[in-house]
């Protein structure tokens, strides 16, 4: 199931329904009632929770609430959260880099920075809109009014191999590989510093960071089971500082689930975060690879899917596809690479 919060995943079916209503009891006399209820709804910011107030969503014991300044009381307190309105998306001729098409599916090689669908602040420009003008009527309606086809989805700043569903029989049976994991996915990033051991298993929970609401991180309980093998396909550079560490690395990511932001997370939680990364990539690369990330002109987090593996869901032939990293992460590798 999909996070609703987060728009852009990797790799994750894209098949979850918004959560309708939310409760929680409350006992903070005293304290803001604004505030009370984004410390008990942590998946809400203070300013949706304002709003949802000032639209009549918010009760207390069943009473409407109405002023987000009042004190809270004491009580068992109820969010309706409004169904999302879905978009229409247009068609629109952008380009597309396809790897394979028949009458059942197709698959893309998605560039840096486009989204899969139209999501609130990205309306238009998206892999959805670029499908159906290459596509026409012919996507699967399964995925619903805005995001026909879509079986899963890379963030928008990742790149790489995707699979888009032409037909609701096709929709089915790559959901179905998707939610036991019967596909092959193997990302490439670069990484500030190296993992250690230089290969091995992340087995986690992920879920909602208790501290921002807009990341996930790993947990010790609760979440959902999470597990990337990493191999580090390369070193780059010394760091005296970190005892002849290295600066840099590229490793290589094959998930056996698709949890949000997964590999950016687990890379994150052993020390190597992706270079670009604003959101996990907490502390700052050595000066040298700073400097090859803004010659490189790398803008996103150095990620790509570079292999999209699984059986054909109508005919049964196996199929793989395997692309190379972008220019920009093959001008970064290059300059790491003269550390």
């Amino acid at each position: 199931m999909s996070d609703p919060d987060l728009i852009d995943d990797e790799d994750l079916p894209a098949d979850a329904a918004p959560a309708e209503r939310l409760e929680a009891r409350i006992d903070a006399p005293g304290v803001r009632l604004d505030k009370a209820l984004s410390l008990a709804f942590p998946s809400l910011s203070r300013a949706r929770l304002q709003a949802l107030l000032a639209e009549g969503a918010v009760r207390r014991d069943g009473a409407l609430l109405t002023g987000g300044s009042t004190k809270a009381q004491p009580g068992l307190y109820t969010v309706a959260l409004p169904p999302i309105a879905p978009a229409t998306p247009q068609p629109q001729a952008l380009p597309l880099t396809v790897l394979y098409e028949d009458a059942d599916l197709i698959v893309i090689d998605k560039p840096a920075g486009m989204a899969a669908h139209p999501a609130p602040g990205t309306p238009d420009g998206t892999l959805v809109n670029a499908l159906l003008a290459h596509c026409g009527d012919s996507l699967s309606g399964i995925g619903g009014v805005a995001r026909p086809g879509i079986v899963h989805r890379l963030d928008k700043n990742t790149s790489g191999v995707m699979v888009a569903a032409k037909t609701d029989r096709a929709h089915q049976g790559l959901s179905a590989l998707f939610a036991t994991h019967d596909i092959e996915r193997t990302y490439i990033a670069l990484t500030r510093g190296a993992p250690t051991p230089s290969s091995g298993r992340i087995h986690t929970r992920i879920g909602r960071s208790t501290g921002d609401r807009k990341k996930m991180a790993v947990l010790k309980a609760g979440g959902r089971e999470a597990i990337t093998d990493y191999v580090v396909q390369a070193t780059f550079g010394a760091s005296a500082r970190a005892g002849g560490a290295p600066m840099a690395g590229r490793v290589a990511c094959t998930l056996h689930t698709g949890r949000t932001h997964q590999i950016r997370v687990h890379l994150s939680s052993k020390g190597a975060p992706i270079l670009g990364d604003a959101t996990y990539g907490s502390g700052s690369p050595a000066i040298p690879v700073r400097e090859a990330i803004a010659k490189a002109g790398l803008t996103r987090q150095a990620l790509h899917a570079a292999v999209l593996g699984f059986v054909h869901p109508t005919n049964g032939e196996r199929l793989r596809f395997e692309t190379a990293p972008p220019a920009d992460m093959l001008a970064l590798e290059a300059l790491l690479r003269e550390l």
